[in-house]
């Protein structure tokens, strides 16, 4: 079978997991072909792990070098698009973990410079392989649950204690990660809520800063939506609820659905709701539904079956699960809740006004508390120094 050759730049925690993924023969289209990082105790490590694979310290050496067709990148966060664009200018099919970056400006020009190249751009939405998660999208979409009305997603099963921050001095800091639950723990859950019900045109978001823990980004974040047609929606994230609930649910007027605990309910409506509305000679109607509960009927692929949908949409041309210009409707979400946060709270329309909110981020940078000493202080990527002048 036509392999495509591929790097892991970066290998970290998730690069790793992709590089060994790759070795291991798990996607059979993709042959681990080179890995990169600036740490050369994780180089020792590869030579090891991953005999006969060529071993880099630098990306700019490793495209140099040449020898592979497609790239994962698995840096930090602020160097997502910096290192993707660089591997899209050499010609390279690329993956890119999520987000595709701290700031929607910086992913812009980098999906903009993905679509002229003609390759293969993908991002790493892992969780839209949750068969749930699809059946919801399917019957949202399809118009099986009417118009929309509200969505409510309670996602607060993220609970970190301190010491997870204080693991690492990168952690948690505007200039180690650009920010906090929204930007490092929801970014799946905030590309699903629009995955299934569509984009708003407006948040209003409530970021607080260190509610539960001694950090200078967020820890926990209300996010309240309206959509096109009048809908509201709700967005609770956290990391400082114990026990944590992740539950969403979605009210349209012909019914409503339900998903937590690996349980997708559905209550469909005989008659919509808002032709009894106007319909009923009754001042209280009970509802006349139908009743369905959905379990997976495939496991969840998850980061393997992204990988084996990159190699087949590169081999083959089959459609992309995950995009990587997808990646900017979730991001313009978080973007914009910062943005009103920082701003008093007021209403921000999407897409946000990247000028500003790049503005208002490069000021916390600068006076983070977080000043990188080497390259080797975080473990994804092993980048940390690098993106301090790229702010």
């Amino acid at each position: 079978m036509e392999k495509v050759k591929t790097a892991v730049i970066g290998i970290g925690n998730m690069g790793t997991a992709h590089a060994q993924s790759l070795w291991d023969d798990r996607v059979p289209g993709l042959a681990l072909a080179a890995v990169c990082d600036t740490d050369p105790a994780r180089l020792a490590y590869a030579a090891k792990a991953w005999p006969g694979v060529a071993c880099y310290a630098s990306e700019d050496a490793l495209l140099a070098a040449g020898g592979v067709q497609a790239a994962i990148v698995a840096v930090p966060h602020p160097l997502h698009s910096k290192i993707a664009s660089l591997a899209l200018a050499a010609g390279l099919h690329v993956l890119v973990e999520k987000p595709l970056d701290v700031r929607l400006s910086v992913a812009q020009a980098l999906c903009a410079q993905a679509k002229a190249s003609g390759k293969v751009f993908a991002l790493m939405l892992n969780q839209r392989t949750n068969p749930l998660f699809a059946k919801a999208r399917e019957i949202v979409q399809g118009g099986q649950l009417g118009q929309l009305k509200r969505s409510v997603w309670i996602i607060t099963n993220w609970y970190r204690t301190q010491h997870y921050y204080d693991s690492g001095a990168w952690r948690a800091t505007w200039a180690g990660e650009g920010g906090g639950v929204l930007l490092n723990q929801a970014p799946h859950n905030l590309d699903l809520w629009q995955w299934i019900c569509g984009m708003p045109e407006s948040v209003t978001g409530y970021c607080d800063v260190a509610r539960y823990h001694h950090i200078e980004v967020e820890d926990d974040a209300t996010i309240f939506a309206k959509y096109p047609n009048g809908a509201t929606g709700v967005f609770i994230t956290s990391t400082g609820e114990m026990p944590g609930t992740n539950r969403l649910e979605i009210a349209g007027t012909k019914g409503k659905l339900v998903l937590e605990n690996g349980v997708l309910k559905w209550w469909r409506l005989k008659t919509p709701e808002d032709a009894i509305r106007f319909a009923s000679s009754d001042n209280f109607v009970t509802p006349d539904c139908d009743y369905q509960e959905l379990t997976p009927d495939a496991p969840e692929s998850a980061h393997i079956g992204i990988l084996r949908n990159f190699a087949d949409a590169i081999l083959h041309g089959a459609p992309l699960l995950s995009p990587g210009e997808d990646g900017l409707k979730e991001l313009a979400i978080s973007n914009a809740a910062y943005l009103s946060q920082w701003t008093g709270n007021a209403a921000m329309p999407l897409p946000p006004d990247t000028v500003l909110f790049d503005k208002l981020l490069a000021e916390r940078v600068k006076t983070s508390a977080y000043k990188p000493k080497t390259d080797t202080e975080h473990p994804d990527g092993r980048y940390s120094r690098r993106w301090q002048v790229n702010w």
